[in-house]
């Protein structure tokens, strides 16, 4: 940028700044408008902006546009992150995580995962049975890396982040999930999310060929379940038990695998319920705004 634009530009800017205070709303709607068009590079000027005033009106209007700078670029990193062919897991919980901590080190999330993958790297072998492996996962997931679940029934949205699950050791499953499906997705272990109603659950399934057959895809064989908040294992028959329990139709319809923009959606949709659980209407419906950008992608 010239010299003679950059002070345009910075002018522009001195003069949107001093127009945050005015008491007309609609004046101040413009400014806001004008001001989130700059993008990120406004957040600096807004915070010495609010450190610089003793004004909780005009603090309160900077925290705003703050928090809009921010959501409006992870709108956009949402609809990126959808849009890539074969979305990873944990770059979308991390996302699912910034909306709350806008600042969050994505560098240091990544080197606790990779910490964390090469441990069940190095315990697996080419032998091991599925029951086996899935040991090696819970072994490092809940003994070493000392995760604990917590229900969904508690309603606290801190149990959904990635960053806080690796600060507390305390998750709920979709948080703990993330991990655990992102280990798996990276050392190409067969366990995946799978539909079933009430509930987040996990399936290790087999693909079984036979020497007779002609089709190279082979048959999916779901061998057993498993509960990502604590690494229990369940059968079939578990299963079917619940599902009579809770009155379910249309069977055929679950225990299909499912993608990692379906896991986040049911993510953001389990989130909004607790925000509006607590009665934060607005961070439900921007969570909404999320899910809706994944959504209609996938649609596409």
């Amino acid at each position: 940028m010239s010299s003679g634009r950059s002070r345009k530009v910075n002018s522009e800017l001195s003069a949107l700044l001093r127009l945050v205070d005015d008491p007309d709303d609609e004046i101040f709607g413009t400014v806001a408008d004008r001001l989130l068009g700059y993008g990120k590079e406004i957040i600096p000027s807004l915070e010495n902006l609010w450190e610089s005033t003793a004004d909780e009106q005009v603090q309160e209007r900077m925290e705003q546009l703050i928090h809009r700078v921010h959501f409006n670029d992870l709108q956009q990193e949402m609809l990126d992150w959808s849009r890539l062919e074969q979305p990873d897991i944990l770059r979308g919980a991390i996302l699912v995580a910034k909306y709350r901590f806008p600042d969050l080190n994505v560098p240091s999330i990544f080197a606790q995962f990779d910490q964390i993958r090469r441990n069940v790297w190095l315990e697996l072998n080419n032998y091991m049975t599925p029951l086996e492996q899935v040991n090696v996962l819970n072994s490092i997931l809940y003994n070493y890396c000392k995760f604990e679940g917590q229900e969904l029934t508690k309603r606290e949205t801190k149990h959904f982040f990635v960053n806080q699950l690796f600060d507390s050791k305390q998750g709920n499953a979709y948080a703990i999930g993330a991990i655990y499906l992102a280990v798996c997705e990276t050392l190409d272990i067969p366990i995946f999310a799978v539909e079933v109603p009430r509930q987040f659950i996990f399936a290790y399934i087999d693909t079984l060929h036979s020497f007779f057959s002609t089709d190279r895809e082979g048959v999916q064989q779901i061998q057993f379940y498993i509960d990502p908040t604590n690494g229990i294992a369940y059968t079939q028959k578990d299963l079917d038990m619940y599902l009579r329990k809770i009155n379910a139709t249309d069977r055929e319809s679950y225990f299909r695998p499912l993608t990692s923009r379906r896991v986040i959606c049911k993510m953001l949709e389990e989130l909004a319920l607790c925000y509006r659980y607590q009665r934060d209407e607005n961070s439900a419906d921007e969570i909404q705004q999320l899910m809706q950008l994944i959504i209609m992608d996938e649609a596409d």
